[in-house]
């Protein structure tokens, strides 16, 4: 008996799948609504159902969304000696990193760690060139949408552009793995670091950027304040509750002190938030 009814709701669902196909107009909540009913009765797993609606969210991200923001970037300095820039590159393990003049609006090129781990390992150091071993960097604008920027990393084979804002200055920098994170989630190597502010990111002097699922608490103790968490355990649920309403990208409300703004959601859940205290 469980079967047929199984095999009912199957039959339920590839029918309103080839539904959302062919009739017109097709839209994104439609297709998005046939996948969430896959994944309510089995034939999407959650982590497939995640990826599916990560891969159609990133289309209406921008880079400015999920950028490292200047303010955390690490760079080389151009007329710095390799054994002064070498503790930088054991520390924070990356691959690649900006090479910059007198400001970080100077950027010369960037640096692959691996163009210096020959030298490092013949005790060579003195004899590093840096400059002949820059490679060119990739300009892109603040704007650009997510999905086009994959698609500009796949073809010309780019693992990190640099972010400009309207003024030509630099506003930060993207990497292949942050646009990866926003469809298939979080991808934590051993030198991630395992703090509770992994979820809260400086976006710029006054701003963060916020991941929705934040906990309140961490919230709370992260800002130093105190929001109430005895109705949601999460800072998008309580931003919800605000607004009276599921909102969309772009939607603004204000509370205890702090401006939300909307900058990623779906038709069921936030997924990044911008906040900003609210100046007296």
């Amino acid at each position: 008996m469980s079967e047929d009814r199984s095999s009912g709701s199957s039959k339920t669902f590839f029918g309103k799948l080839a539904q959302a196909f062919s009739d017109e107009p097709k839209t994104r909540n439609d297709l998005l609504e046939v996948l969430y009913e896959a994944g309510d009765i089995g034939i999407l797993d959650t982590d497939a159902l995640s990826i599916v609606e990560g891969a159609i969210q990133v289309t209406d991200m921008q880079v400015r969304d999920v950028m490292i923001p200047r303010s955390q970037m690490v760079v080389v300095q151009m007329d710095q000696h390799p054994r002064e820039f070498m503790p930088t590159i054991i520390s924070s393990a990356h691959s690649r990193f900006p090479v910059v003049g007198e400001n970080q609006d100077e950027v010369a090129g960037i640096l692959l760690a691996k163009d210096l781990l020959p030298f490092a390992l013949e005790g060579n150091l003195d004899d590093f060139d840096l400059s002949a071993h820059l490679r060119k960097p990739t300009f892109i604008p603040e704007s650009k949408r997510l999905n086009v920027l994959l698609r500009e990393f796949r073809i010309n084979r780019h693992h990190m552009a640099v972010v400009v804002d309207e003024y030509g200055g630099v506003a930060g920098l993207v990497t292949i793995e942050d646009v990866l994170e926003q469809i298939v989630g979080e991808i934590e190597d051993e030198h991630d670091a395992e703090d509770d502010d992994g979820n809260i990111k400086p976006f710029d002097d006054d701003g963060f950027i916020v991941k929705a699922l934040t906990d309140i608490e961490d919230f709370n103790e992260y800002f130093d304040v105190g929001l109430p968490d005895d109705e949601f355990d999460t800072i998008g649920g309580l931003v919800t509750r605000q607004f009276g309403h599921l909102p969309a990208k772009g939607e603004t409300t204000d509370y205890e002190g702090f401006n939300f703004t909307v900058l990623a959601a779906d038709n069921r859940r936030l997924r990044l938030i911008q906040v900003r205290r609210n100046k007296d």
